[in-house]
């Protein structure tokens, strides 16, 4: 049987967690739209510049085109693991529960590795203040996508019979 008790706190969890991933996905996003537009324009000679970097964002750091590309696809692993989550809090049997915990790992380790690359930006300086929420976001993530995972892993109980 369920444990009915952790529902309201799996609940609040998701919807944190959804709300905060769209925001991440979204100014993501937007700092991609700012690195397309503003991008290196290559004239015919084709001369490349001398400090070329093939993940070009003129709104920040060295570390910011890999941090951007790995919190854009964090975020919208983490969005579809939520709706997965919300399909669990309807059910919520040890059925559902397997998808909706695997996508949730899944979102929760890509958020890490986002995390990690937030923290290197941090270290390099030189960053806009979008991209401080993107990074604050990315963290404040890495810690309540994991709690999410243990209160649904916490919330459901399977009797064995043997």
């Amino acid at each position: 049987m369920a444990n009915e008790g952790m529902r309201p706190a799996v609940s609040l969890l998701l919807f944190l967690n959804f709300c905060m991933y769209i925001i991440l996905a979204i100014i993501g996003g937007w700092v991609i739209n700012v690195a397309i537009d503003r991008g290196f324009i290559i004239g015919p000679e084709l001369v490349l510049p001398a400090h070329f970097k093939p993940i070009f964002f003129p709104i920040g750091n060295f570390a910011t085109g890999f941090f951007v590309i790995f919190a854009v696809i964090a975020g919208v692993v983490g969005a579809a693991s939520c709706i997965s989550g919300f399909n669990h809090m309807r059910f919520w049997n040890y059925d559902s529960l397997q998808p909706a915990a695997a996508t949730g790992l899944i979102a929760w380790l890509l958020t890490l590795l986002a995390m990690g690359l937030a923290c290197k930006e941090i270290n390099i300086e030189g960053r806009n203040a979008k991209l401080r929420t993107m990074e604050a976001f990315t963290i404040i993530l890495s810690a309540t996508q994991f709690l999410y995972i243990l209160v649904i892993h916490g919330g459901n109980e399977r009797i064995v019979r043997m």
